[in-house]
């Protein structure tokens, strides 16, 4: 979908490097600089999924005649991501401004925490501390349980990765129409709480609580998860009253007057207790089973390896293998493009291949082989 679009990646950690993985997922051609004589992120693999479908060259940004074949390679592309701390870039004199003059339909993305202008700009921060700042976090567990969401998805991804590539598409439209680059600010603290919309809709009428475990999502009986017999986990959110009736049907409660009120904020303590006593009886896989093909909204909790594994993915296939790794395909599908993964490249891997493009003789000062 993206054939013929150029994105240059400084190596970064993250949501950056997320959101060129999902450009080259989509067909843009992706190059990352990589700091040449680096290894990579510790705990991470030498060929990351991350970098699954790019190319990769390795430039010492440090050294005049590096930087010069940076600012040549950005000079040519459609797009550029970093993820550094505000001013970095414009330090290596690779800036909004310089680049922008060199080539005026850039679209240049930035993915910081806290924005390029902000009281923490300068400052430390990682995904949870995000979040926590910008309300998305203050839901993420039942009431009287400290808040705990799921590792780097809220922020790093949803509200970072996702509104950079977003601000990227958009700004490659609007340089495709008036050939006029932009500056694409992504910050997982705005990401984050933009995503909160959807929450604070249920607030004008009355559905949404800042006492945690008084709203309609993260309080009920009927939206949570309930560990069984087994120690697996069942999830259950069954908000309208059709799949609840349905819920309940399955579950042979119908009749049942104590679970019959579902909007009952005084009640919902007791329903939830009784549904857990109820689940804690048989292992996962047999409420799941009881479950399957109904509308009662429920679900089992899943581990990647037995997502993959799962009749739903055997369709799907939302889970794959490439090399002995497991990773997820791309998304979202098309109906005139078909993905197929690209392998991750070894560091350096295309620097001579990439040299040879700008017309610079093989064999230089930067170039890895």
């Amino acid at each position: 979908m993206l054939d013929g679009i150029r994105v240059i990646e400084l190596e970064g950690l993250g949501p950056a490097p997320f959101a060129a993985m999902l450009l080259a997922d989509l067909g843009a051609d992706v190059i990352t600089i990589h700091r040449k004589g680096g290894a990579a992120t510790p705990g991470m693999p030498d060929r990351s999924i991350l970098d699954r479908g790019k190319r990769s060259i390795e430039l010492d940004l440090k050294n005049t005649a590096d930087l010069a074949l940076a600012r040549k390679l950005i000079a040519g592309a459609d797009t550029l991501i970093e993820g550094f701390r505000p001013g970095v870039m414009e330090k290596l004199g690779l800036g909004p401004e310089a680049c922008l003059t060199a080539n005026p339909s850039l679209v240049y993305g930035r993915m910081t925490g806290w924005g390029q202008n902000s009281p923490l700009a300068e400052t430390a921060g990682h995904d949870l501390n995000y979040i926590a700042m910008s309300g998305a976090l203050w839901y993420a567990s039942a009431p009287g349980q400290a808040p705990m969401t799921p590792t780097t998805l809220v922020g790093d991804i949803g509200g970072g990765a996702m509104y950079l590539v977003a601000g990227l598409l958009a700004g490659l439209l609007n340089a495709r129409k008036t050939g006029a680059g932009t500056v694409v600010d992504a910050a997982i603290y705005d990401g984050s709480a933009h995503m909160m919309n959807l929450l604070m809709s249920l607030r004008q009428s009355g559905n949404l609580s800042e006492m945690r475990g008084q709203s309609l999502l993260d309080g009920p009986h009927w939206s949570r998860c309930y560990r069984c017999a087994d120690d697996g986990f069942l999830s259950v959110q069954c908000l309208e009253p059709k799949f609840y009736a349905c819920f309940l049907d399955v579950l042979n409660l119908s009749d049942d007057p104590d679970l019959a009120p579902q909007f009952d904020r005084t009640r919902w303590p007791h329903q939830t207790e009784r549904l857990a006593q109820l689940f804690a009886g048989k292992p996962r896989d047999h409420w799941a089973s009881l479950f399957d093909g109904t509308d009662a909204c429920v679900a089992p909790v899943l581990s990647p390896s037995q997502a993959q594994a799962h009749p739903m993915n055997q369709t799907r296939q939302a889970w794959i293998t490439e090399n002995d790794t497991p990773q997820a395909a791309a998304a979202p599908r098309f109906s005139t493009y078909d993905w197929h993964p690209r392998p991750s490249p070894a560091r350096g891997q295309h620097t001579d291949e990439i040299l040879a493009e700008l017309d610079h003789p093989g064999g230089s000062a930067a170039s890895s082989g």
